[in-house]
């Protein structure tokens, strides 16, 4: 058994190698720990066989390309370092990946539509920022990626986010100029290769979604829309400029499809790049309505932060706040450009310690001081619900239900939407992060000029780490689609968990008053 030479190895006295993961034609990667600042990343080493200075080049290159397009797309695999080892191998440094290639899941079945849709938006995504270019020498250069298949996508998975694709392997992506006058020769994977690649012309963003048809047909049918009867240049040369691809009822008669998506799919075929999409933005366009019709449920990114098995978390009293935050609260004013109206509304308040995450609600007199009265009877239910798709959006949930006054009617519900393409929506969904608490600011109807009763609410430490990945998330996550829709897909979330939510508040309530009254 041979023993890896690198296996243990210190690069530039931070990075330290312990597992190879994958080797290519371009060279191997490695899983690496960064002892600097902890945790785990890859190291991904340029060949042995190709340290000439054209393939250096290149592979400087494209460590500089992925590292600017990883920090515009979260669909994109992220670079953080570039370095050369003491045997003069140049290496770069980038996250470490964990999850399954595409071409596995196809292989186990093909991908039902919902999943498809995901998937297909986010492969989307990625090409769409590559396509859009990055900075090199001052000007915008677009990237091709020249290689997209099954093999280069990675699907992992993200607690918030659901399934979350990466685009791999920019290794013989080529920075598009105007003034290029280097020879162009084939770079690829025959099978998902365009007509104008296997001739070597100059590409653009529509080869790069020729081979998305191709893939997307795979991943909705198992099978290829294009065969040729060997596996050599000669053949598929054949089969991509004269072949025309197989139906989807060809490939697979059982599958039903709505017809746009297979005219979407067959126009990306199209031989002459004129006749397919324009660009990834397009393609984005015609599987919006798709998704929006057929894959809902699957938008939603959330956690119910098991209100069965962890009560304790979501249905609690409320928290003692200390005197300054009391006093801070009680001198609250109604906002003028608010109207007095039985209205939930977010915005910060501003203290002596900086600004506070609050919810400013508007209620009946005799309700708040029912709630004041009888709050060892008051029980609260908090949550967060977010949504990436198609417009980043977080569903603020507060629920305080008294038995003594809300027998009838049940809990009074306060939710409240932040926008997280916004800096205000930003701004507050980080502060409820940080600060691990939030206020809820009670003014009356009858009297509305100053706060009546605040009410504090804890965070547990999960929902404070979800809430600031979701606040970071955000910035650079793409809303494909209106804000009014996730905002219809988060209150249809919340209309699912209320009766749940309603009886064990109401159970939670009465095992308090029994409590209190044997007391």
């Amino acid at each position: 058994m041979t023993t890896d030479p690198y296996i243990g190895r210190l690069l530039s006295n931070r990075y330290q190698l312990v597992e190879l993961v994958g080797k290519g034609a371009m060279g191997k990667v490695y899983r690496a720990e960064d002892i600097l600042l902890g945790g785990v990343i890859a190291v991904k080493f340029l060949s042995q066989t190709l340290l000439n200075k054209k393939m250096r080049d290149r592979f400087k290159a494209e460590a500089r390309t992925c590292a600017q397009l990883g920090q515009k797309s979260i669909h994109i695999v992220r670079v953080t370092d570039y370095g050369v080892d003491d045997q003069d191998i140049p290496f770069y440094v980038m996250e470490y990946l964990q999850g399954d290639s595409l071409s596995d899941i196809i292989n186990t079945q093909p991908i039902p539509l919902p999943r498809f849709l995901s998937l297909a938006r986010q492969i989307c995504l990625g090409l769409q920022c590559a396509h859009q270019g990055v900075l090199v020498d001052g000007k915008i250069c677009p990237i091709i990626h020249r290689d997209i298949k099954p093999s280069n996508i990675l699907v992992s998975q993200e607690t918030s986010l659901g399934e979350m694709v990466k685009i791999l392997d920019f290794g013989i992506a080529k920075l598009i100029q105007e003034d290029s006058r280097q020879t162009n020769s084939f770079m690829g994977t025959l099978a998902y290769s365009s007509p104008e690649q296997m001739e070597g012309r100059e590409l653009d963003a529509r080869s790069d979604i020729y081979s998305l048809g191709v893939m997307m047909f795979e991943m909705l049918t198992g099978k290829m829309p294009l065969q040729a009867e060997t596996h050599s240049f000669g053949a598929w040369y054949k089969v991509h400029h004269f072949q025309s691809p197989r139906s989807f009822e060809a490939a697979n008669p059982s599958l039903k499809l709505p017809k746009v998506l297979e005219n979407l799919v067959m126009s990306c075929l199209a031989k002459a790049p004129g006749d397919r999409p324009q660009s990834a933005t397009d393609v984005l366009k015609a599987l919006e309505p798709l998704e929006q019709r057929y894959s809902a449920s699957r938008h939603i990114s959330y956690r119910i932060w098991e209100v069965l098995a962890k009560k304790s978390d979501i249905l609690e009293l409320p928290s003692r706040q200390p005197p300054l935050i009391d006093e801070v609260c009680r001198l609250a004013t109604w906002p003028q450009n608010k109207p007095i109206a039985q209205i939930v509304f977010a915005q910060t308040l501003i203290s002596s310690k900086g600004p506070l995450p609050a919810i400013w609600v508007m209620l009946p007199q005799q309700e708040i001081q029912s709630l004041q009265v009888n709050k060892l009877y008051n029980r609260i239910y908090k949550n967060f619900l977010c949504s990436m798709q198609p417009h980043p959006m977080l569903l603020w949930v507060t629920a305080v239900y008294n038995r003594l006054h809300g027998q009838d009617q049940g809990p009074r519900w306060m939710p409240c939407y932040l926008d997280l393409k916004t800096s205000q929506g930003q701004e507050m969904t980080r502060l409820l992060g940080e600060k691990g608490q939030y206020q809820v600011l009670l003014f009356a109807l009858e009297t509305p000029e100053h706060c009546s009763h605040a009410i504090s609410v804890g965070i547990n430490p999960s929902q404070c780490s979800q809430l600031k990945h979701w606040a970071i998330t955000s910035q650079s996550w793409v809303s494909t689609g209106k804000p009014t829709f996730s905002k219809d897909l988060l209150k249809a979330e919340l209309e699912k968990l209320k009766p749940k939510v309603s009886e064990e508040l109401e159970k939670n309530s009465l095992n308090a008053s029994i409590h209190i009254s044997q007391e």
